[in-house]
């Protein structure tokens, strides 16, 4: 999929902001649906940076887009770019759905969406559920957001010090004033971590760790895995790492982030049209 030229696009339409765009598997996925659904609409791969975001977003409303979704480098620039916000987007500040509507920029954030639709797929919805999260980046921001509005009972989250360690801080503030749910930020450390997943009924690497990289792995001691678990890898290439070797050795229930990347532009998709993205279309990002 090459990038489009913002004046190519044929009203109404939506797209996929971010540098590079040219791999995303969305335009497939969304121009699948539509043909599927009988619905008159198309989706284009558009190259933004952060520099010229807003400059496009001008182009996309005169050029008549119904909304558009924000991957790398760009969803905390459109978050400041919105006129309204979702509670999810809001307590990540961060923007990767958009719908343009009546004049006003509404910004939504589905990762977190896709995340919780993704394990419940599998039988492990996240109500009432303790989890332990790997990593403090905006994958790991988006999990623990949505499950901890969705009625997850306790998080623990893992990271390294840093700045994302910090922001994670910030983030966690707002989470825990606007949820019921129990979250514990933590630096790595095996003893606690270990600890922390023998509680766990869901563990999910949200860290970049084992990306193209199948004999590489965020956890070091695998000796707190477990049956009746849930390991979730949000990597997807390999499609088996090491991790979710190592999990499927022990007997948990393993997935990896092929589902979530399916289920949030599902959820994107039912917010601009107000249907179901066909399931079977999970399989167009699977391959």
């Amino acid at each position: 999929m090459e990038n489009t030229c913002i004046e190519s696009c044929k009203a109404p339409f939506m797209a996929v902001l971010g540098s590079p765009v040219n791999l995303s598997k969305s335009p497939l996925m969304h121009n699948t649906a539509f043909e599927e659904l009988n619905l008159d609409y198309r989706y284009y791969a558009i190259d933004a940076t952060e520099e010229t975001l807003p400059v496009v977003v001008e182009k996309l409303k005169a050029q008549g887009a119904v909304g558009w979704n924000c991957t790398m480098p760009v969803k905390t620039k459109m978050y400041e770019l919105c006129d309204e916000l979702s509670t999810s987007a809001k307590l990540m500040k961060a923007v990767n759905t958009v719908v343009y509507k009546d004049g006003k920029i509404i910004g939504h954030n589905t990762d977190g969406f896709g995340f919780v639709n993704a394990v419940a797929s599998v039988g492990f919805p996240v109500k009432g559920r303790t989890l332990t999260i790997l990593g403090t980046g905006g994958a790991a921001k988006a999990m623990i957001t949505q499950s901890a509005l969705d009625g997850a009972k306790e998080i623990f989250v893992f990271g390294r010090p840093g700045m994302g360690f910090n922001a994670m801080r910030e983030m966690l503030i707002s989470a825990k004033e606007n949820t019921n749910c129990k979250i514990t930020l933590l630096k790595y450390d095996n003893n606690k971590l270990n600890e922390c997943i023998s509680k766990s009924d869901i563990l999910a690497n949200a860290t970049k760790v084992g990306l193209n990289a199948p004999n590489v792995c965020v956890l070091t001691d695998f000796s707190a895995l477990k049956r009746n678990m849930l390991v979730f890898d949000a990597i997807y290439e390999p499609e088996m790492t090491l991790l979710l070797k190592k999990a499927h050795a022990a007997g948990s229930k393993i997935l990896n982030g092929a589902d979530m990347l399916f289920y949030q532009g599902a959820e994107a998709f039912k917010i601009w049209t107000g249907k179901e993205m066909p399931i079977h279309i999970k399989e167009l990002v699977e391959n």
